[in-house]
């Protein structure tokens, strides 16, 4: 029976979940995949971290240096997250001739075309399923199941703090700024919630997504990034009346050279499978000229669900001889002859705040017309100030189009106030 050995960089929640599970599943991995998987070392600062897990301390390494050096790791699990000393630890690996599994969508994101260079020259794999979506298998189904497919979209609630703080906010009618705090003492959210709540990390795994599914490299720069920090109650409210539910949305759209990729909340209808996902739960929606439409739905985060995936890594890793990479040509740049749309088309939800006097409504349908964005639904009611709200939902139009009605309502006098504009995703 072939034995494959493992070493854990970081005993955090992810790295002791993926411990607990192949300590816990190894006799079930050799009766049934046949290979042996042992825990041949740890790295890990936290002395008590390891007594805590159970782990014997003479496996406990002191440097990165010991566990490349050490003959009986096969496989390296990065699970420290942040860009240093992780880069450092897994470039390291790799030169060592040691396979790479992590879950750090960050450093993926922004240097995996470093490490899969690296991973070439030393005949190393790279494996990197947990960086997506926790106990979510996107990235395999991409790769694997759905590749004889042309991907012609991709839409993911992708960040489990930012919809749990959506749930709670249209299950409650609660604040942002209430349902945050609270996420963050049961420790859905971090003490700095800056990396989710503003859609860095969702934009990161967008970056990994769209890429393996569109075969071209979609820089994390360039994906439109828009967090939930301004979203209101009163616009999930009116939302739920107009039909529809309101989510952070990471969409990637492919057509020819043509790709879009955003992120940015968005009302979906409350009937689409994605509205029904919540909590901490994720779902990423996938749209193929063959398939047609699929969508993967689970776990987005936790030690269980996401060390389910690098454990999945690692055993796809001890079980096949021959490693493959990125469909596509891996750089830090994108390429050239691809186009990234910024003028896209979108349904757009529109709060105005205006005098209650007659005429104003008709001012801002002429407005609208004129740029030719038409209205596809209307709600008129006066606000718990007493003052007069109008609701406009379009049809499908234009980024800019939408921009310049804005800029032109903004500069009419008194005509109204622009309270929230929050694009309608059909």
């Amino acid at each position: 029976m072939k034995k494959v050995g493992v070493a854990i960089l970081g005993l955090g929640v992810v790295g002791g979940g993926t411990y607990k599970i192949l300590n816990a599943h190894r006799e079930f991995y050799k009766k049934n995949q046949n290979v042996d998987i042992v825990v041949e070392s740890v790295l890990e600062k936290r002395a008590e971290r390891i007594v805590e897990l159970g782990i014997d301390p003479a496996i406990a390494a002191n440097n990165i240096e010991e566990i490349c050096s050490n003959p009986d790791v096969d496989i390296v699990v990065e699970v420290m997250g942040g860009i240093e000393p992780a880069k450092s630890f897994v470039l390291a690996a790799l030169r060592a001739g040691k396979s790479v599994v992590t879950s750090n969508k960050e450093l993926y994101c922004k240097y995996g075309h470093e490490i899969e260079k690296t991973a070439k020259e030393y005949d190393a794999g790279v494996f990197y399923e947990a960086t997506c979506a926790g106990g979510v298998p996107i990235i395999r189904a991409l790769l694997d199941s759905l590749n004889g497919n042309k991907i012609s979209s991709i839409t993911g609630i992708i960040n489990g703090t930012t919809n749990y703080i959506l749930t709670k906010m249209s299950e409650c009618g609660t604040s942002y700024f209430d349902v945050l705090k609270e996420a963050q003492t049961l420790g859905f959210a971090e003490a700095d919630p800056t990396s989710d709540v503003e859609g860095f990390d969702a934009a990161y795994k967008l970056s990994i997504l769209s890429s393996i599914a569109f075969h071209t490299k979609i820089p994390h720069e360039l994906i439109y990034r828009e967090g939930i920090s301004s979203v209101n109650p009163v616009d999930i409210a009116y939302g739920k009346r107009l039909g529809y539910t309101l989510k952070l949305l990471a969409i990637g759209r492919c057509g020819g050279n043509n790709v879009e990729a955003r992120v940015h909340p968005a009302f979906i209808s409350s009937t689409h499978p994605l509205a029904a996902v919540n909590y901490s739960f994720n779902a990423v929606y996938v749209s193929g000229d063959s398939v047609g439409e699929v969508m993967l739905y689970g776990k987005g985060a936790g030690e269980l669900p996401t060390g389910s995936a690098i454990v999945g890594d690692i055993l796809f890793c001890a079980t096949h001889s021959d490693f493959s990479y990125s469909p596509f040509k891996n750089e830090e740049k994108a390429d050239g002859a691809v186009k990234f749309v910024k003028n896209f088309e979108s349904a757009y939800y529109i709060r105005f705040v205006v005098a209650d006097k007659a005429g104003v409504l008709a001012k801002i349908t002429s407005l609208l017309g004129k740029n030719s964005v038409s209205v596809n639904k209307i709600l008129q009611e006066k606000n718990d100030d007493g003052d007069m709200e109008i609701i406009v939902v379009t049809h499908s139009t234009h980024e800019f189009s939408v921009n310049k009605v804005l800029e032109e309502i903004a500069a009419a006098q008194d005509l109204a106030l622009v309270k929230t504009v929050i694009r309608v995703a059909e």
